[in-house]
């Protein structure tokens, strides 16, 4: 089975469970998009507050941290097009690239009260939904983007109260 994502580490430390946490979210996604079986993967950055704070400044001009970023390779129209088509790559490509601050996923897993694994993947599948085009600015997209994300959570028992 093709490995549907790459982690990489800036700055922080390795744990076994925050990939395997990464991972499951990511199957799980691509599973309820159709996109199991082309050739796509996602590369997720893990990071400090100070990096993605720098890749807020340089790519959106925000000078501040935050929580996760996403950086699209396509537009939702094209991805939506190689679904309809099922038109398999024959080279893996990259869906996009992720970028999520571990210790901002801390801080907020203990403000909202629940574990840093539900925090974690909902980091990821926020995050996952931004490379498939989705947005939550307006609420008409809002409207859209929440109940996906709230589906994969639901999907794997990752709740609010873990």
């Amino acid at each position: 089975m093709q490995e549907l994502v790459d982690i990489l580490l800036d700055g922080i430390e390795e744990k076994k469970e925050m990939s395997n946490t990464i991972k499951k979210v990511l199957e799980t996604c691509f599973q309820e998009e159709g996109i199991e079986g082309l050739n796509f993967y996602i590369t997720v950055t893990l990071t400090t507050p100070e990096k993605i704070r720098e890749l807020n400044r340089l790519y959106r001009n925000i000078d501040r941290e935050t929580d996760v970023l996403s950086f699209p390779m396509f537009e939702k129209e094209e991805i939506e097009q190689i679904v309809q088509e099922k038109e398999k790559q024959k080279l893996p490509e990259v869906l996009g690239d992720i970028v999520i601050s571990i210790p901002q996923v801390e801080k907020q897993a203990i403000e909202y009260g629940h574990s840093f694994e539900r925090e974690l993947a909902y980091m990821v599948v926020h995050g996952f939904y931004h490379l498939m085009g989705y947005d939550h600015i307006e609420e008409e997209d809002k409207k859209k983007m929440r109940p996906k994300e709230e589906a994969i959570l639901t999907k794997l028992h990752i709740t609010r109260e873990k």
